[in-house]
């Protein structure tokens, strides 16, 4: 990082015996603040301390001195020294009058913006939160500098105290090509906002401390007409914001709701709950807490559901070491209801932005290696039950065969293959699964040579000659809710005494892309990557891309393959699946 402070600028409209002292001071380069006050000992404050310059208390001649030395105050009571970046603010008594003083130094310091430069790129609005003194201002002067000078875009700031781009007419060289508007009264920020959208013809607009609903209206405003903003506010958390009604716009507003029975629970709540009332003005958030660490929301929309929900995001925290490395982490706080790990990823994540690192923008979808047709192989792949069988010291599988007419022991005492009556089941799906998942079933037509039913629970529940034949011939009826993939993997796993695995199958996950055309395997692969990067890990919901009815059916068999719940929503051509978490 190289930093430039013109720091000689501040202290020369300082006492000179003051001036003098923090001249000599070790700790001068990393000065904050000098504070004057009247009848008070003056006071020099940096990062980690705060000392007395004097014994001998400020008086009213020394702040007037001061006050001659800098420009006007403008309505905010503030000033500024011309082509610095200082601010000098004034406290007043009843009558107008100055009577102390804070000189805060001011900083151009550039690199600073290298943890998040990826998603300034991103051209997507971003909104910068965090205490006063952590570096919000510094942060929006490189990202005004970045935008305009690497990017090459048109960028305007809307510079109400000149902290942004200095004191005077003429911008201090740190925020680059970027122009900037002043601003005559903070209340009149909001306007200046509008107008410089209406006639600069801006790409980016740079705001600092979004504070009133007006201008957090003129932000929204701004938003839709598609130029991207980069803004700082009030809080330091997003959860401020949501508590905040004045600034609750920027994420996206809050209202009552009142759910239906049904979803209420799915949801498992009360039926009047609290949702987002639109999109966020702001797409990324970021949570300032310290100068080398950072909070990053990727999704301010998702960051907002989530606690209105109840649960705890799952936000990028982002850290630079002393070498510059930057380092992200994650905390996982809902993994299928269990508290997860922290993930760190030491790497040069911009490069790897850049390049599309999420499932959606990549547009590079890895998908699932073929099962071999022959898995009787000694490097194919094995099924469940083939594992399962492995592990009794008394059977050697690569020896074992099935057909109609032989019968082997199995490992848990029953006769295989199994001969299976399929009643109401697709015989088609019950063929693909046994071969796919090479599972020792049999079908047969004959009922008195089978060892088991398999029926729709609906149809068992209307035919009651088919529940008195199997109490008469002393046969097991299993039944399933549906004749879909994940149901009838499920019946079989049961009838043959095999425990659904932990994690999913890759076998049967083969039973989804089967002889498929290019749409569906694409539309299988975005939905199987969505449960299983975003879903299951995050606790988040996901909308896939529109698909066919065909294709939507086919994406809820592979949702319900993961014990989740989905719906399908709008209207065609764009309806679409909506994968809740469980």
């Amino acid at each position: 990082m190289t930093i430039k402070d013109e720091l000689q600028k501040l202290l020369d409209i300082l006492p000179q015996d003051l001036r003098e002292i923090l001249e000599n001071h070790p700790q001068r380069d990393s000065l904050v603040e000098v504070v004057l006050d009247l009848g008070r000992r003056p006071e020099a404050r940096f990062p980690d301390k705060a000392e007395y310059l004097r014994e001998a208390p400020i008086t009213q001649a020394q702040i007037d001195d001061c006050v001659s030395r800098v420009g006007s105050f403008g309505g905010d009571n503030r000033a500024g020294i011309e082509l610095t970046l200082h601010r000098i603010s004034a406290i007043r008594n009843r009558s107008g009058k100055i009577i102390g003083l804070t000189c805060r130094v001011g900083r151009a310091i550039f690199g600073t913006i290298g943890m998040i430069r990826d998603l300034v790129e991103t051209g997507k609005s971003i909104l910068m939160l965090g205490r006063p003194g952590v570096g919000k201002t510094t942060a929006l002067r490189e990202i005004a500098r970045v935008l305009a000078d690497e990017l090459n875009k048109r960028v305007v700031i809307i510079d109400t105290s000149n902290e942004i781009a200095g004191d005077g007419d003429v911008p201090h060289p740190a925020i680059g090509r970027a122009r900037r508007m002043q601003v005559a009264h903070p209340n009149e920020q909001h306007q200046v906002m509008i107008e410089a959208v209406e006639n600069h013809m801006p790409e980016v607009i740079v705001i600092d401390e979004i504070g009133t609903e007006l201008e957090a209206v003129a932000a929204r405003t701004i938003a839709e007409r598609g130029v991207q903003l980069v803004g700082t506010a009030h809080g330091n958390q997003i959860e401020n914001l949501i508590k905040n009604p004045t600034l609750s716009d920027l994420v996206g507003g809050i209202q009552a709701v009142t759910l239906g029975d049904d979803e209420a629970r799915r949801r498992g709540s009360q039926k009047t709950v609290l949702e987002r009332k639109a999109l966020p003005t702001f797409d990324i958030a970021v949570e300032m807490h310290e100068r080398k660490r950072w909070v990053v929301h990727e999704s301010v929309a998702d960051t907002v559901d989530t606690l209105l929900r109840g649960r705890q995001p799952s936000p990028q925290t982002r850290t630079v070491d002393e070498n510059g490395k930057l380092s992200i982490t994650r905390q996982l706080t809902a993994i299928n209801g269990r508290g997860g790990n922290v993930t760190t990823l030491d790497e040069n994540f911009a490069s790897q932005r850049q390049q599309g690192s999420n499932w959606r923008s990549s547009g590079r979808m890895a998908p699932l290696q073929a099962v071999p047709t022959e898995l009787n192989g000694s490097n194919a792949p094995k099924s469940e039950f083939d594992r399962l069988l492995s592990q009794e010291a008394s059977f050697d599988t690569s020896d074992l065969e099935f057909d109609e007419n032989s019968r082997v022991p199995g490992p848990n005492g029953e006769d295989l293959p199994l001969h299976i009556y399929p009643y109401g089941v697709s015989r088609h799906q019950l063929e693909q699964v046994i071969k796919v998942l090479n599972l020792p079933v049999i079908l047969t037509k004959d009922i008195d040579s089978a060892d088991s039913i398999l029926a729709l629970r609906s149809h068992v529940k209307n035919h009651a000659k088919l529940r008195q034949l199997a109490k008469s011939r002393h046969l097991p009826l299993h039944m399933i809710k549906s004749s879909t993939i994940p149901q009838i993997t499920r019946g079989l796993r049961r009838m043959l005494n095999i425990d659904d695995p932990e994690f999913s199958d890759e076998n049967e996950l083969q039973l989804f892309l089967h002889n498929g055309t290019d749409d569906e395997m694409d539309a299988l692969e975005e939905a199987r990557l969505a449960v299983e990067q975003i879903v299951i890990p995050k606790g988040q919901p996901v909308e896939l891309l529109p698909r066919s009815a065909q294709v939507r059916k086919m994406q809820h068999e592979l949702v319900e393959h993961y014990r989740l719940k989905s719906n399908s929503f709008g209207e065609e051509p764009n309806r679409r699946l909506r994968i809740y978490p469980a």
